[in-house]
């Protein structure tokens, strides 16, 4: 049988049960509470019912937690690695006592997981490995549209990843930034203190090139525009087209940027808007802030071992993980 433990869990932990003792309230130290007993529950199908289920192993020290089994339905889901932001389609079989996975594909091959335990909605349980696991319920948490590189940051308070579905990817902080759009346009503007409207808008056409699209963009700004070449963000190789409109020195404080590349049959555009106010610390914030997101750009490149890329697998990480839907040819 074919090994798929890389898809199963990639991390290793060991939970830790605690235990507690009350004190009265009482001038003297009430005797321990009984502990609550555990509410064994009956193996019976359906083992899990749609939701999100973090992933672990029982023996391992210190789990990162950072792997989950999502379940859009009794019979389909994925896993999502919040490390790498990756993960697997599946389908599954649940019955009384065991719940088999198909991974990756229509390939005809079940791992067949048995059920061990199912102690206050967390299901224990093993796979032919022998590996114990541990499957913990995510409360408050809708499987539809589930990203747990997001979720893992947002518990942490750190950035949000915004994942487009033609395969770049940029870091943003939700309490500066509100976004607008989708699809081949979306925008990223600035709801911090600032003068006048500051966002950043990218857009993906094919209606020509990245140098004609920046050409033209400059020309739309006036005589002061400047065009220049360099390396796209996020790459080593990859030519960039730039076109940049310095602030005015009365009036709004306008300024823009913009910054394209030649993609997928067309171009992709990063456009810049600013406005500076009076306060150059705010317009510095201001501006790091739109210069952290162009700067953490990033086009994802997906490797994958043979056993996985059947036609299935391929349409399902365009649709959730932001391929190159290229990718998609290779199966035809």
């Amino acid at each position: 049988m074919k090994n798929r433990k890389m898809m199963r869990i990639t991390t290793v932990a060991m939970a830790a049960v605690m235990t507690a003792t009350l004190i009265g309230c009482s001038g003297s130290a009430a005797a321990p509470a009984p502990a609550e007993p555990a509410q064994t529950e009956a193996a019976t199908s359906p083992i899990f019912p749609k939701g999100v289920y973090l992933n672990y192993a029982v023996e391992a020290e210190n789990p990162e937690k950072s792997y989950f089994y999502v379940f859009d339905s009794e019979e389909t889901g994925h896993t999502d690695d919040g490390t790498v932001g990756i993960g697997v389609p599946f389908a599954c079989k649940q019955e009384d006592g065991s719940v088999s996975f198909s991974f990756g594909g229509d390939d005809g091959i079940w791992d067949v997981l048995t059920v061990d335990s199912v102690e206050n909605g967390i299901v224990k349980g093993h796979f032919e490995d022998g590996l114990e696991l541990v499957f913990e319920p995510v409360a408050g948490v809708d499987p539809e549209g589930f990203d747990a590189q997001n979720y893992l940051s947002e518990a942490a308070g750190g950035d949000l990843i915004y994942k487009a579905a033609n395969g770049w990817t940029v870091k943003y902080d939700p309490k500066l930034f509100t976004i607008n759009g989708g699809g081949p346009e979306v925008s990223f503007v600035y709801t911090g203190e600032s003068a006048g409207t500051n966002m950043i808008t990218a857009t993906y056409n094919v209606d020509k090139d990245a140098k004609t699209a920046i050409a033209d963009l400059a020309k739309s700004w006036g005589d002061k525009a400047t065009t220049s070449e360099g390396i796209f963000p996020g790459t080593e190789d990859v030519t960039g087209y730039w076109a940049t409109l310095p602030p005015e020195k009365e009036g709004s404080g306008l300024y823009s940027t913009a910054i394209a590349r030649d993609y997928m049959d067309g171009y992709l555009m990063f456009e810049l808007t600013g406005h500076n106010g009076e306060d150059e610390e705010a317009n510095m914030a201001v501006s790091d802030a739109l210069a952290g997101i162009i700067d953490s750009i990033e086009f994802v490149t997906l490797n994958f071992p043979d056993e996985y890329k059947t036609k299935d697998f391929y349409v399902f990480v365009m649709m959730n993980f932001y391929t190159d839907y290229k990718l998609i040819d290779i199966m035809d």
